[in-house]
């Protein structure tokens, strides 16, 4: 359950610095390791910088959660671009479809306890991320 809520849009670099601000404070607050709290940062950090560079921008749910007896923050970035036509190749390390290292998906997905992600051709992209305090 959603113990607190922010949405904001994400268009422009100083946008990736104010969601990993965000993430880093929720981190806090749900009692998160200094540990815990940089991965979920980092893994935010990299889906907010694909949203902006490969979605074109979007939008992000940033929530402290708390689900049978445990706290943490999970993160839902949406976006309207150009989609992704095989999620199982983008998720591989070394595979870019931008020219970059080829680490942001796949390592943003072992950073995090839950991910998800839903995207077709043509009908933008949807990531769910989060971190649970052990």
């Amino acid at each position: 359950m959603p113990t607190s809520t922010e949405r904001m849009e994400i268009r422009s670099a100083e946008d990736i610095v104010r969601v990993r601000q965000i993430v880093r404070t929720k981190a806090q607050a749900a009692g998160l390791s200094i540990v815990d709290q940089t991965k979920i940062v980092t893994a935010a950090s990299e889906i907010a910088r694909n949203t902006l560079e490969y979605g074109g921008g979007g939008e992000v749910e940033i929530e402290g959660i708390t689900e049978t007896g445990r706290s943490g923050v999970r993160m839902t970035f949406r976006d309207q671009g150009p989609g992704i036509e095989d999620i199982e190749l983008a998720l591989r390390d070394n595979y870019s479809s931008g020219g970059g290292l080829g680490l942001g998906l796949g390592g943003a997905k072992r950073l995090c306890n839950e991910f998800r992600i839903d995207s077709k051709p043509g009908t933008g992209t949807t990531v769910m991320l989060a971190r649970w305090k052990p």
